[in-house]
């Protein structure tokens, strides 16, 4: 019973590695030419040159192709830049809002003199009520 567990995943996995193996040697195609081979890409349609040196085949991507890749980076920089450029503009946006929304100095000041205000009025009824209750706060906070 557990060869049989073994057995099963492992065929079925052999047989993805022989499907994978085959569709990738099938994906190119050599074909000689004057100077050497020229290699094409079956689910692409790439063109490479192709020489022998030292006994290993050497490609280069054909000279059209290579033009191609040039506009995509070409296009794909601008594009970058053009994001470099947006964020940097979003960036100093936010910062500048951010910067905006802070009180100025005067209605901070402003601000704490309400805090310190209300505050000295709460102190008030407190000692108020302390002296209202004839200092019993004071008696029950020592005895605990």
């Amino acid at each position: 019973m557990r060869l049989q567990h073994i057995l099963i995943p492992a065929a079925l996995v052999s047989l993805v590695a022989v499907s994978a193996y085959s569709e990738e040697t099938d994906r190119y195609r050599l074909e000689k030419s004057a100077n050497g081979y020229v290699r094409m890409d079956t689910q692409t349609g790439a063109l490479s040159l192709c020489e022998e040196r030292s006994g290993q085949l050497v490609c280069k991507v054909a000279a059209d192709e290579r033009a191609a890749f040039q506009d995509e980076i070409d296009r794909l920089q601008t594009s970058m830049k053009a994001m470099d450029e947006r964020v940097t503009k979003l960036e100093n946006s936010l910062s500048a809002r951010l910067e905006s929304k802070l009180p100025s100095e005067e209605d901070f000041n402003k601000t704490m003199s309400y805090m310190e205000r209300f505050l000295r009025g709460f102190m008030g009824i407190v000692k108020d009520m302390d002296k209202d209750n004839g200092g019993g706060a004071q008696l029950n906070a020592q005895k605990t």
